[in-house]
């Protein structure tokens, strides 16, 4: 059976910047190998699971295929430069340098290097900077090692990680570094389990995509080779919070959100919505009238176009070391999918129009 804060731990524990997602990957096809039929790597370095449809269909009708994509890269910094034995850096994906200095962080070099984040004195920074958070271009990592030895030990490129490890809260929540968007993987993982018991006629393909955090380089690439009839992108979003109160944020712990807007197919969103609705199973629709900032704004646009749907995972203080997530939306969204897989029709695209 599968056990939700474990798996979620595991993949908080791991490094995998986005384009370096590798250590990240090894622990999700740990995960997928026994509930899929197939897992492969796909040439950008997105894994790959089939899960293939069980339920008969009539003779020579190909199964449709449906694509599940949560991203499984993380934001982190890389070296830029030694001086004098302390490294200067830069972000890679959205990093809010506010909330770095005092952060403990693995330097990946020649070995991992344990190293803290610092900050000059107020007094040192140039008048300009002086009395204001300060920028990441006046912030420098420090591993305790003399000049020579980080000289050899690292070079300009290397990654720095969070070494945040995961906290269980009160009330079944979770904080850590890169639960955007391993929550959605983790998602993922209980629609993969849960099918396992569940009879369906469309193949699954679950893919924990990579560098969403830069270029969506997965979710273009791995549906154009899957070429799936249909796509969902899981990932979090804004739940309300310090600073997120309007209609922008999503209560935590009461349901995941369905995206509505231009790169979500109305039909696939009626869908969703209907089944939630029949299972009782609380949600909140979440406006998108332009860009999702999901894997759902490549996919869509791949060969000649996939309906598509986001789901949401609300999270709060998205994209810092302590992001926190409800535990039981992580597992409703995971239901929810594999609750609509099950319920398929074969012939379910045909049966839709983009204007409905």
């Amino acid at each position: 059976m599968f056990e939700l804060t474990p798996f979620l731990k595991t993949l908080l524990s791991q490094a995998g910047l986005s384009a370096f997602e590798a250590p990240v990957r090894e622990t999700i096809a740990g995960a997928w190998r026994p509930l899929v039929d197939e897992l492969t790597t796909s040439r950008m370095g997105s894994l790959h699971g089939l899960r293939r449809g069980r339920a008969p269909l009539p003779a020579g009708q190909p199964r449709p295929r449906i694509l599940l994509s949560a991203h499984m890269d993380a934001i982190g910094m890389m070296v830029t430069a030694n001086v004098d034995g302390l490294l200067r850096f830069t972000e890679v994906g959205g990093v809010d340098p506010r909330i770095l200095p005092g952060q403990l962080v693995p330097v990946h070099g020649r070995d991992d290097l344990p190293a803290v984040v610092v900050q000059p004195s107020d007094r040192l920074l140039p008048a300009s900077a002086r009395g204001k958070p300060v920028a990441m271009e006046h912030l420098l990592i420090d591993t305790g090692l003399a000049p020579a030895e980080v000289a050899r030990l690292v070079r300009v490129g290397d990654l720095v990680s969070f070494a945040q490890p995961p906290l269980e809260l009160a009330g079944e929540a979770l904080a850590g570094h890169s639960l955007d968007d391993r929550a959605s993987v983790a998602a993922v993982t209980i629609c993969l389990d849960e099918l396992h018991h569940m009879e369906h006629v469309w193949d699954v393909w679950a893919v924990a995509s990579v560098q969403e955090e830069e270029s969506f380089a997965g979710a273009y690439t791995s549906p154009f080779e899957i070429r799936p009839d249909l796509a969902v992108a899981i990932d979090v979003t804004f739940a309300k919070g310090p600073g997120v109160t309007d209609y922008k944020g999503y209560p935590m712990g009461k349901g995941p959100t369905l995206g509505w807007g231009p790169n979500v197919h109305p039909a696939v969103f009626k869908a969703f919505k209907q089944l939630a609705e029949e299972l009782d199973l609380p949600y909140h629709m979440e406006a998108m009238p332009r860009h999702s900032g999901t894997d759902a704004y490549a996919m869509q646009v791949v060969a000649e176009g996939i309906p598509t749907m986001v789901i949401g995972i609300p999270l709060r203080y998205m994209h810092t070391p302590v992001e926190v997530v409800a535990l039981k939306d992580i597992q409703r969204a995971g239901h929810l999918l594999a609750e609509f897989i099950a319920r398929l029709a074969p012939d379910f695209v045909q049966q839709f129009r983009w204007d409905e």
